[in-house]
């Protein structure tokens, strides 16, 4: 017997409703910030994210579905949302347009990560970029898109981290000092952190292992390392922050999990101690345009997951509208009366009213079950002597009342109902 691969997971029916939840708050609160919609492929060519994520960090060294295509291609399945945003930003030119342009996704992401709640091997996000501004107040704004599509899921109870990464004139001085500090540390890591350290030393502030977090815990502050323009922009963000009155902590340790960020980055965690504490988060990627052929573009964006997502609105209990029933189920006794039932079904659902129609040759006794199985608030009974005389019985199934109504007129009817 067939199972979906480790890692993924089958929508049921059941599961529907919250995804539709939660994306149409997506594209509601894209719409409300002026972001307009992207679609990128599934796979991209593997050195989009060679290039922009650099080694040393888990999604190029571990997880991508790396494979050779009949061509010779080397492509892989997209590992995240930023690189090809920008790809697609570079090919088709958006730099001519007015900036920053806005772009949203929602769309699937392929890593080959240990499976966990929240977290699987393909998982979907929802994905928010602003390309071509380097204003500190578009930072403050893509993180009041965060929080403010968090709340209008109905999660309220989360925190904001907030953190300076610098920039390229004073990282490399700050990096320097990192390794110095943490090489003195060096017999006390992880074994992956001893590769960061040679690698990637940012990502050693980022190690969830608790040997490892206490050594980051007293580790040198990057934002005491900042340049006077990272200084400058960072404190601006935190004004506009304060101005907007969204409360942030600030969080020495915080980086993001790819090479590309610098200056702002942020995350979203969940005080609700049932759940996944990360919620989403984001940043500034100022030079990725650049490395991936453009001229200097500043950037910044947020993103989050869906079944993360989802996890949270479940554990936490929050109601979501459910999902609406047919309005009625037709059911017919008779070869003659199921004919004029087809008809009446697709004239019902052409004037949009959804129905259900009966199959086989069940017992109106059976076919009245089925149809309190669909929740459906009317049932339409077609018989022979309704066919003789062009009517129908229409049967309100919470009254338990039924009447007689013309064929001509039963869509008129229920659209009338359905109005109140």
């Amino acid at each position: 017997m067939y199972k979906a691969p480790r890692g993924t997971s089958d929508i049921l029916p059941e599961d529907s409703e919250y995804w539709k939840y939660v994306t149409d708050k997506a594209i509601a609160v894209g719409q409300l910030y002026n972001y307009q919609p992207l679609e990128t492929p599934v796979f991209e060519d593997a050195q989009l994210f060679t290039r922009s994520t650099a080694e040393g960090t888990d999604i190029v060294d571990k997880e991508m579905y790396v494979f050779t295509d009949r061509g010779g291609q080397n492509l892989t399945l997209k590992a995240e949302g930023t690189a090809p945003t920008c790809r697609a930003y570079l090919e088709h030119g958006m730099f001519n347009l007015p900036q920053p342009v806005k772009l949203y996704y929602i769309t699937s992401f392929f890593r080959y990560e240990r499976p966990q709640a929240g977290r699987y091997r393909q998982h979907h996000q929802c994905g928010f970029e602003a390309i071509g501004d380097a204003d500190p107040l578009l930072d403050a704004e893509v993180i009041d898109l965060s929080q403010h599509f968090l709340r209008s899921l109905g999660i309220t109870e989360f925190s904001i981290r907030l953190n300076s990464i610098g920039c390229r004139q004073c990282q490399p001085n700050y990096i320097k000092t990192l390794r110095e500090y943490y090489s003195q540390q060096e017999a006390a890591l992880c074994a992956d952190c001893q590769v960061r350290l040679l690698k990637n030393p940012l990502r050693l502030l980022d190690c969830k292992k608790k040997d490892c977090k206490q050594i980051a815990d007293v580790a040198p502050k990057i934002t005491d390392y900042l340049c006077s323009d990272c200084q400058a922009h960072f404190e601006r963000v935190q004004h506009y922050l304060t101005t907007l009155e969204i409360p942030f902590t600030l969080n020495h340790r915080l980086v993001r999990g790819l090479d590309y960020y610098s200056r702002t980055v942020f995350e979203l965690e969940t005080l609700n101690e049932k759940s996944q504490s990360a919620l989403g988060g984001g940043g500034r990627y100022d030079n990725l345009v650049e490395q991936l052929g453009g001229r200097p573009t500043p950037a910044v964006g947020f993103a989050t997951g869906i079944e993360r997502l989802i996890l949270n609105i479940q554990q936490t209990g929050i109601s979501i509208p459910a999902r609406s029933a047919p309005v009625a189920f037709i059911a017919h006794l008779g070869d003659a009366a199921k004919l004029a039932a087809i008809k009446l079904s697709s004239r019902l659902r052409a004037a949009g009213i959804p129905v259900v129609l009966a199959t086989g040759t069940k017992s109106l006794r059976a076919q009245l079950r089925q149809a309190n199985s669909f929740s459906t608030s009317y049932t339409i009974i077609i018989g022979e002597q309704e066919l003789s005389t062009e009517n129908v019985v229409l049967r309100d199934m919470k009254a338990q009342k039924q009447t007689l109504v013309t064929q001509a007129n039963i869509a008129e009817i229920l659209l009338q109902k359905q109005s109140h």
